[in-house]
Parts: C-alpha cells; structure tokens; sequence
C-alpha cells in the first residue's frame, strides 16, 4: 500500500466496547442475568445490545422500563457484579493494537468516546496496555452520555480540531447520532452490538464487517 498520512481527517475518534473491544457479548449478557436477579422481565438480546453505549440511567429505562428509579442501583449493582466477573476475558479484535499503532505512525491523532465510566475505561485501557495511543479519552460519566454530542464535541475542543477534521468509529447507533451530532464523519463497524441494516439507516460513511476492511476503508478515505 500506498504511505499512509492524514489527508481527510486529523483526528479519529474510537468507541470502546464492540468496536475496539469484544465485549459486546458478555456486558449483553451480564444485562439480562442483571434484570433476572431483580425480579423484571429479562430482555432478549437484541434488547439488551442495544442500550451498549447509552448513559447508565438510559439504558436502564430501556431494559427495565417497569423498575422504579429508587431500585436503579440495585439493578446497576447486580450488573456490576455480573460483568466484573468476567472482564478479564474481555479480548480486542484481531488487529485492533496494529490498527492504532499504525494510525499513530501515520500522523492521526486518537481518541476514545465511550460510555463506560472512567474507572472501567481506565481498567480496560491497563488491562490491554493501550492507553498510550490516544491523546484525549471522554466517559458517559463525565458530561451528557451518548447520543448528544456533548461527549465528541468536548474530545474535539480539546484537541483542537475541527468537527470535519474528525471521524468517530463506533458498533452502534448511538456512535452515528453522536458523530452527526457533533459535525463530524462516522464509520460504522457491524461486528459488535447493533446490526447492520440499522447502522447502515443512519447514513454514515462506510459500513464495514471487520477490523481489517476498517483498515482498509481508512488507508483509501482518511
């Protein structure tokens, strides 16, 4: 391949889970036993994969729309614990450090929109040692959690770029609603938490199937 350098976009923007990470099983799963425990009906799930990415309060609604918000923290505790126990399984997608170690290479700035909490992405990123590729990192615990574009547009101010010059990668819809939001590209990958048919509707980019063809989709566009 052609040398690669930042033609179109400057900076490029991660979500984490299902996108990076290949957790999008066992926090769906960790969900469902979750409501399970409380006593409410246990989402399928598609349900349970689609609150991934939303703000904690959000999600909950969505899967457990009969529980009163005075028991929210029990079922937040019963998902902590479920998922707590299992995490360390959690692996990256094949390629994902070659992609990020050749994005940095490349002159690409990174970053990571998510809407884990800053203690679980500060976990995760120790845990795969890959903190030191990005620049500037944002939480869905430390502003307005997806889909406002709060999250994306604080990591863009921060950096320093223009919303054009920024390409938000994400699994969900959440990710387009943030990037489209915000001003800025998205790629949408349909290997994690929503499908592609859904991903596709909300127009980003590119919808791409695997690590390698976001690779490839990035040397030929970014």
């Amino acid at each position: 391949m052609a040398e690669w350098t930042p033609r179109r976009f400057r900076f490029v923007v991660f979500d984490w889970d299902g996108t990076l990470a290949d957790s999008t099983s066992i926090i769906a799963g960790a969900i469902r036993q979750a409501c399970a425990d409380v006593g409410e009906p246990v989402p399928d799930d598609a349900a349970a994969r689609y609150v991934i990415g939303l703000g904690l309060a959000d999600a909950l609604r969505h899967v457990a729309p009969a529980l009163p918000p005075s028991r929210y923290h029990e079922l937040t505790d019963r998902y902590r614990e479920h998922y707590l126990a299992r995490y360390l399984e959690i692996p990256l997608f094949d390629g994902v450090r070659e992609l990020l170690t050749e994005l940095e290479h490349a002159g690409f700035q990174l970053g990571v929109a998510t809407g884990k909490s800053r203690l679980g992405l500060d976990q995760a990123m120790e845990q795969q040692a890959l903190g030191r590729h990005f620049v500037a990192t944002r939480c869905g615990d430390e502003g307005f959690p997806k889909p406002n574009p709060d999250m994306l547009l604080h990591l863009i101010d921060r950096v320093g770029v223009a919303p054009r010059e920024t390409l938000m990668i994400g699994d969900t819809t959440h990710d387009i609603e943030l990037a489209h939001g915000a001003g800025a590209g998205c790629v949408a990958v349909a290997y994690g938490a929503h499908e592609r048919a859904s991903l596709s509707r909300l127009g980003p980019l590119a919808t791409v199937d695997s690590v390698g063809e976001l690779r490839r989709w990035l040397h030929a566009n970014a």
